[in-house]
């Protein structure tokens, strides 16, 4: 319980810095969210800045603005009339969630198998491979992954639709694109680290006992080896569940990563403000259960001197 507590106060003091950071950030940048290519009148800028407490000093908007986030209020949007960021959420994220989970779904399945095949036959032809597409994964940027499937699946073959989102068809070609880096790298973090756990004293006595070689990695290697995964998938799933507005952008996902660029380009600053709070939210969430979930893998380690250990 000790650690739960200062575990959340810790996330409340990283919210608001990211907040005021954030805030701070977005009013230095030049422009603001009603400057447009033809100027306003004056008057109407006027009123619409009234209107939205922009004309108050700094320091009484940025206050005004925590005490509706006490609240959960995370503002309307500027640009979108009658539309707040709470609506904007609310739609835009099941979007990514559904692209995002399907994304993670893919990574893992594909890249701890890879990466045990790895190591059980490491500096052979199967380790040679998975390392050689994982290095590919790394390496290519996720555009270039989603234009190649979109090119071939979509555009030569014709066997899935290139773009928009309502069947499960279209959520294929950018799980894939998204799943990619994730992918490669979860395969080469779980060859690592089987590799260090074959190389344990308890797995060479498992051996000796005479234990068959499937029992012994589902036992004492897999569950092992998947820690460092674990470790990584925290900040994986906040970051794919809120979208990626590149692969969002070529396919024309309708999710909030995508929704989350056009707002910087518009300069909306409450939806700004309140997607980058929603992603720290989900960050700190993901890691917090992450840290939950290590002594069911292992029970040596304990909460809160986990880091003392290592």
């Amino acid at each position: 319980m000790k650690y739960l507590i200062q575990r959340v106060l810790y996330a409340i003091l990283a919210l608001f810095v990211v907040v005021t950071v954030t805030f701070l950030f977005m009013h230095a940048i030049p422009g603001g969210p009603f400057q447009r290519e033809k100027a306003l009148p004056e008057a109407v800028k006027k009123n619409i800045e009234a209107r939205y407490k922009l004309d108050q000093p700094l320091h009484l908007q940025y206050l005004d603005y925590l005490s509706h986030l006490s609240k959960g209020d995370l503002g309307p949007s500027y640009k979108y009339r009658g539309q707040t960021v709470n609506d904007i959420i609310r739609e835009r994220f099941p979007v990514s969630v559904e692209l995002g989970s399907a994304a993670i779904l893919i990574a893992l399945l594909l890249g701890i198998p890879a990466g045990i095949l790895a190591a059980l036959y490491q500096n052979k032809f199967p380790d040679h491979l998975v390392m050689f597409f994982s290095t590919i994964g790394v390496a290519m940027p996720s555009f270039v992954i989603g234009t190649l499937l979109m090119y071939y699946l979509s555009y030569r073959w014709g066997l899935l639709p290139s773009s928009m989102w309502g069947s499960p068809k279209h959520v294929i070609m950018p799980a894939i694109a998204l799943a990619g880096l994730p992918m490669a790298f979860i395969a080469r973090l779980t060859r690592s680290s089987m590799l260090e756990v074959l190389g344990q004293d308890y797995m060479k006595t498992a051996v000796a006992k005479g234990l068959s070689r499937l029992r012994i990695l589902w036992v004492h290697g897999i569950k092992n080896a998947i820690i460092p995964v674990v470790t990584y998938l925290g900040p994986l799933v906040a970051q794919v569940l809120t979208g990626s507005f590149i692969v969002e952008n070529i396919f024309a996902v309708p999710g909030l990563g995508k929704h989350f660029v056009i707002s910087i380009y518009n300069r909306d600053y409450t939806v700004i403000l309140g997607v980058t709070i929603f992603y720290c939210v989900l960050l700190i969430c993901a890691n917090l259960l992450v840290d939950l979930f290590y002594p069911l893998l292992d029970p040596r380690i304990q909460l809160g001197v986990r880091k003392e250990q290592t």
